[in-house]
C-alpha cells in the first residue's frame, strides 16, 4: 500500500463558454482564479484555475472552456459529483445564494453522516456543499462570501461505475482505506489527509457508460509532497502493472497519468513548485500565463481567446 498520496489534488472539468464559468467560480462560489492560462495540448483553449489564497492543492477546481463543445451525458465512467467542504451550519446560507443566482439541482441530502446541498454548475456538472467539522483549511476571504462561509477546499469525489471492485482495489493500493458503506455508495478515505481525503465509489450495474462534454470532469488529480515521491509512486504503479505517462511538467506542479478500470483518468501531481511561481500571490490569476512551448504564439493566442471580465 502506497503512503506518499494525501488526498486529491485537483478536479479538471470541461465547460462550454470561459466567462460564464469563470463568473460562476469566483462571483458565486467566491473562489479565488488562481490562474489563467491554456491548455498545453490546445492552446487557443483557456484553462482557469480556482481556489484558495494560494491554490493549495486540494482546493483547486480547473477548467478546459471549450467553446462550441456539446454537452456530456452522465453515467457510469466518471467522476459525477465533485464536493467541496464548507463551516458547520452554513448550508442555510449557500442554499439561498445558490436559489436566488437561479441555480439548478439544488437538493438537501445526507451521506454518511454529513450534511449535503447538491447543486448543478452551468454546464450540469455535478456539485456538492459538505458541512464539515474542525476543518482548519482557511477559505479565500477576498471574494463575495464571507469567510465563515466560505469553502474550504474539496470534501471529495463520487465515482460512479458499473463495477467498482477493480477501482476499490486500485484506491487500496493507492493508500485509500475503505471505511463505510451506505447503499450503492462505498467511501474510501487518506488516514491524515490534507482535508480533500475522501473518494466515494457509486456502483450502478445498470447504468449505460458516460460520454464525456461540456460538465464532464475531464481528470482528477491526487496530490504527492513533492517530485521524489511521485516517482517512487509511478514505480510502484508500474510494479503493479498499469500503464503510466512519464513525468509531464505542467509549470505549476508534474504530472503522471493512468486509466483506471473503471475508464476515469486518473492523476498523480506534485504541490511544488505551486501557482506563485510565475506571479506574486497579490496577483495571481490576473495576467495570461502561456506555456514556454507555446510562448511564440501569444499574439495568435491571444486574438483567438475572448476577453474574460473579472
Amino acid at each position: 500500500m502506497l503512503t506518499q498520496i494525501k488526498g486529491l489534488h485537483h478536479t479538471t472539468s470541461m465547460a462550454a463558454d470561459a466567462q460564464e464559468n469563470n463568473t460562476f467560480f469566483t462571483k458565486l462560489l467566491g473562489l479565488r482564479r488562481v490562474k489563467k492560462t491554456v491548455n498545453f495540448d490546445a492552446p487557443d483553449v483557456y484553462h482557469l484555475y480556482y481556489g484558495d489564497e494560494v491554490g493549495t492543492p486540494g482546493s483547486v477546481m480547473t477548467y478546459f472552456p471549450f467553446p462550441h463543445i456539446v454537452k456530456g451525458h452522465r453515467g457510469t465512467g466518471e467522476v459525477s459529483e465533485t464536493a467541496f467542504a464548507v463551516p458547520e451550519g452554513s448550508l442555510e446560507f449557500w442554499r439561498e445564494r445558490l436559489a436566488a443566482a437561479g441555480v439548478e439541482g439544488l437538493k438537501d441530502v445526507e451521506q454518511f453522516g454529513e450534511k449535503r446541498l447538491r447543486f448543478l454548475g452551468p454546464d450540469g456538472d455535478g456539485f456538492a456543499l459538505v458541512e464539515v467539522q474542525g476543518d482548519t483549511r482557511a477559505p479565500f476571504s477576498g471574494g463575495p462570501v464571507p469567510a465563515d462561509k466560505g469553502i474550504h477546499g474539496f470534501r471529495g469525489v463520487t465515482m460512479r461505475l458499473r463495477d467498482g471492485a477493480a477501482t476499490a482495489e486500485l484506491l487500496e493500493f493507492m493508500g485509500y482505506e475503505k471505511v463505510a458503506v451506505e447503499g450503492v455508495l462505498t467511501r474510501f478515505s487518506i488516514r491524515n489527509g490534507n482535508g480533500a481525503d475522501s473518494v466515494d465509489l457509486e456502483v450502478l450495474p445498470d447504468v449505460g457508460r458516460a460520454r464525456e462534454g461540456a460538465g464532464s470532469v475531464h481528470h482528477v488529480a491526487f496530490a504527492v509532497e513533492d517530485r521524489a515521491a511521485q516517482l517512487e509512486v509511478r514505480k510502484a504503479l508500474i510494479d503493479a502493472g498499469v500503464h503510466v505517462t512519464p513525468v509531464i511538467d505542467r509549470d505549476y506542479f508534474w504530472a503522471i497519468y493512468f486509466r483506471t478500470p473503471g475508464g476515469i483518468l486518473f492523476e498523480i501531481a506534485t504541490n511544488e513548485p505551486g501557482f506563485d511561481r510565475d506571479e506574486d500571490i497579490a496577483h495571481l490569476g490576473e495576467a495570461l500565463k502561456i506555456p514556454e512551448q507555446h510562448a511564440h504564439l501569444r499574439g495568435r493566442i491571444e486574438q483567438l481567446l475572448a476577453p474574460i471580465a473579472d
